[in-house]
C-alpha cells in the first residue's frame, strides 16, 4: 500500500509540475559523486525560483 501511495504522489507531483527530489538526488550521486546534494527544502526553493524567474514563463 505504501509503494502505491508513493507512486500516486509521484504522479501528482509530475502533473502539477513539482520538482522531483528523488530524481535529483539520483542524478547527483551518479553524475557528480563528489558533490553533496541540496536538502529537500533547498532543492524545492531553488527549482521554484528558477521556474518563476524566467521571463515569459507566466501567462499573465
Amino acid at each position: 500500500m505504501k509503494a502505491f501511495l508513493l507512486q500516486v504522489a509521484s504522479i501528482v507531483r509530475r502533473v502539477i509540475g513539482a520538482p522531483d527530489y528523488e530524481a535529483y538526488v539520483a542524478h547527483v550521486s551518479v553524475h557528480h559523486p563528489g558533490c553533496a546534494p541540496l536538502s529537500r527544502s533547498e532543492f524545492v526553493r531553488d527549482r521554484l525560483a528558477a521556474r518563476y524567474a524566467r521571463p515569459g514563463s507566466r501567462c499573465c
